[in-house]
């Protein structure tokens, strides 16, 4: 079947232009993380001057009461002068910050547009489903994983984790584009059967929600290191504007819940596959071997993290599964030799 190239090109194109957006995005979301920082310094030096006041009303022989707070709203500038400054400057810059914040979110859904187009575009290109080689699966998971976190991020508390987002992302799109292209072509025989779309969908799903998982797991690490309001150090610094360890191990958590299935299910279609292909449900080729091990890493995670005596050690295990499955992806797929070993050639 004849290969329709402009349509091949248009979708270089859009995945050319999709880049530049995300990194724009991720230029603006770097901007909104550092003045998410003033904002919280400005906030923790008005409630330390609230404090201070309390403390004064303390002192001066009156009991604290709630009114209290009412009285020091009313009281003169001369005695409240500071902490005037630092609650307004705190409202001015976090108003600055989230029109900063809007707008990597903007880029990011537009971003999304032109991924999706490339996607489609390469599918009709090649008159098939686009997931005949790893290119088109990087393409796939990199558009999976900024969708599912667009959609699980729409907090405004959450809009300072797309710097971590958005740095793999790129450096995904940009070795997939450079080391692992390929003309648009057709699939080579093994892969021309109608459980392609379906085998690689739902795998590319669960991978684009794992990587989401393990780097909350990561961050939550991060901020169990750096907890709020004790940050000390560079990282510290760095930690400042993410929100808490326990917010961050519930979104880890929770995609875990959902990817644990659906990479289940597709190793489930995957075998139903091979033995339609291959005569065989599991032969534990290389490429099912370490996604079986990746299965139940993410099993493993779910487990320790229900378990109080383990909960501790859970997160390390959801990094554990989500490198695995990186390292499945490209060094399984590139090196070494197994009957899927044509998933990263034409």
């Amino acid at each position: 079947m004849l290969i329709d190239q402009n349509l091949s090109n248009f979708s270089d194109i859009a995945v050319q232009t999709a880049f530049v957006i995300y990194a724009i995005a991720l230029f603006i979301s770097l901007v909104y993380y550092g003045r998410m920082q003033g904002v919280i310094d400005a906030r923790r030096a008005a409630a330390a001057k609230k404090a201070e006041s309390k403390q004064a009303v303390l002192a001066g022989g009156s009991a604290y009461a709630p009114e209290d707070d009412a009285a020091l709203a009313d009281a003169t500038p001369a005695d409240t002068s500071d902490s005037v400054f630092h609650t307004d400057e705190a409202r001015v810059r976090e108003e600055k910050a989230d029109k900063l914040g809007g707008m990597t979110q903007m880029l990011i859904w537009l971003g999304i547009v032109l991924h999706v187009t490339a996607i489609v575009l390469r599918g009709l290109a090649t008159h098939r489903f686009p997931f005949g080689n790893l290119y088109e699966y990087v393409l796939m998971v990199t558009a999976g994983v900024l969708i599912v976190a667009n959609i699980a991020m729409q907090r405004k508390e959450w809009r300072t984790l797309w710097p971590w987002m958005l740095t793999p992302i790129l450096a995904l799109m940009f070795y997939g584009s450079t080391k692992l292209y390929a003309e648009s072509a057709p699939v080579v025989p093994a892969l021309q059967s109608h459980w392609l779309p379906i085998h690689v969908t739902v795998v590319s799903l669960g991978a684009s929600i794992g990587i989401i998982s393990g780097i909350a797991s990561l961050l939550s690490m991060l901020r169990v290191w750096q907890p709020k309001g004790k940050e000390h150090g560079f990282f510290g610094t760095v930690a400042k504007p993410l929100p808490s360890a326990k917010k961050l191990d519930q979104l880890a958590y929770r995609l875990g819940i959902v990817t644990l299935p659906t990479l289940g299910l597709g190793i489930v279609l995957g075998a139903i596959w091979a033995e339609s292909a291959w005569g065989r449900f599991w032969g534990w080729d290389p490429k099912e071997t370490v996604s079986f091990a990746t299965w139940i890493l993410y099993a493993a995670y779910l487990h320790a993290r229900a378990t109080p005596s383990w909960r501790k050690f859970s997160p390390w295990i959801n990094i554990a599964a989500m490198s695995l499955m990186v390292f499945n992806l490209f060094f399984i797929n590139m090196v070494v030799s197994g009957l899927h070993s044509y998933a990263g050639l034409n």
